[in-house]
């Protein structure tokens, strides 16, 4: 499929993802991105990524009557079976909770290799679609560092990056995360 430019709303009430995909999406780029008007909650019940993101995608596409964006993104950890895999934004109550609870369940654990998974899909009202997945391997620290970013970013060392994702600048996170690849590939399959 191949356009000029497409109008797109994002399927999301995150305010971080709102603005790591504006950051990320070119001025003149081929998607324009714009934010919900109102929150649609839409159930994330699917047992995978890219279920979550379709669902998300073809109900805000259906609802709104615009083209829709929609990602499920977490971390995976080898160590703890691929958890908290989908679960990863409902791990604890809060930010910190999720920090500490996967801390907690790496203590005493060697092998830390993870993966942050990101699954987008861009959907029209009418039922096409475009699905894409990215990924960016890394390793779990044992503490956090940096301030920059947001869930897990402070306990995600990358090494291609050589900090965690919270220790670097917004456009070096962009060049390496997961959602940052998924979107560089919807983009490629668009243009």
């Amino acid at each position: 499929m191949s356009a000029q430019h497409v109008d797109v709303v994002l399927a999301t009430t995150n305010a971080h993802k709102l603005e790591e995909f504006r950051r990320m999406l070119p001025e003149r780029g081929v998607l324009r991105l714009g934010a919900l008007d109102e929150a649609i909650e839409v159930e994330e019940d699917a047992d995978t990524f890219a279920g979550n993101a379709r669902k998300k995608a073809l109900t805000v596409a259906r609802l709104t009557g615009r083209v829709a964006l929609a990602d499920d993104s977490g971390l995976v950890i080898e160590a703890l079976g691929g958890r908290p895999g989908i679960h990863s934004a409902r791990y604890a109550d809060t930010p910190e909770g999720r920090i500490a609870r996967v801390l907690t369940e790496l203590t005493g654990v060697e092998d830390r290799r993870a993966a942050f998974v990101c699954a987008l899909c861009l959907a029209w009202p009418d039922g096409r679609m475009i699905e894409t997945e990215g990924r960016v391997e890394g390793i779990m620290t044992y503490e956090q560092a940096g301030i920059g970013g947001f869930g897990y970013d402070p306990i995600f060392h990358s090494p291609e990056l050589g900090c965690t994702l919270a220790e670097a600048t917004p456009d070096a996170k962009d060049a390496v995360s997961h959602r940052g690849r998924a979107l560089a590939a919807l983009l490629e399959r668009l243009a």
